[in-house]
């Protein structure tokens, strides 16, 4: 006789359903948990995306995995395409005293009304795994300072978090407003680190 036969057949059925819900429950807190620690986050109004395209120097971050060998010197380039997508290319001092190149491609996270300029994905993987959701990162503009000259770019989950300047030598007191701002979002600025533009 073995352990399942000792079990009623009504009690067999219902364990499926039971580790199901289960399973749903523990997800749901998990969600509501995340909401309760991250509250929605705001982004700037009225982002015009020819305006925000060009050159922009990084003067802080959170320290991430795919940039974790740039030293310095980290800069982003954005030019709007004539669909409406926006070009990326990424550059940043390596370690060993190189030049790290990355080229992705940006969209608006939402079509139609819903769409806000200030909420876009990118990705860097190849075009051919642009239909995978996963490949697609959040770059939401939280807010821009001094007419398109200072950005704060972070994630909505609080992960990812930049300061961006128009010149490599940013006014201190700016990028400090814009981490204090961070702050009070909800990001983690205590393990922010500045960014060397020498």
């Amino acid at each position: 006789m073995t352990r399942n036969s000792m079990v009623p057949r009504s009690t067999r059925q219902r364990w499926p359903l039971l580790i199901a819900a289960a399973v749903a429950i523990a997800a749901l807190s998990a969600c509501a948990s995340n909401t309760a620690r991250n509250p929605p986050l705001t982004t700037q109004s009225d982002v015009d995306l020819e305006r925000y395209a060009g050159v922009w120097y990084e003067q802080a971050r959170l320290p991430n995995r795919f940039q974790k060998s740039c030293v310095g010197e980290v800069q982003a380039t954005y030019t709007v395409l004539p669909d409406s997508r926006i070009r990326v290319i990424n550059q940043c001092r390596s370690g060993d005293g190189g030049t790290k190149l990355a080229e992705g491609l940006g969209r608006l996270a939402q079509d139609g009304s819903d769409a806000d300029p200030a909420r876009l994905k990118v990705r860097f993987a190849p075009s051919w795994l642009s239909w995978l959701p996963a490949v697609w990162g959040d770059y939401w503009i939280i807010r821009l300072e001094g007419d398109y000259q200072y950005s704060l770019v972070g994630t909505p989950d609080r992960k990812y978090l930049w300061v961006l300047s128009r010149d490599k030598a940013a006014d201190a007191t700016r990028v400090d407003a814009l981490l204090d701002h961070a702050k009070t979002l909800g990001f983690p600025v205590g393990q922010v680190v500045r960014t060397s533009q020498n």
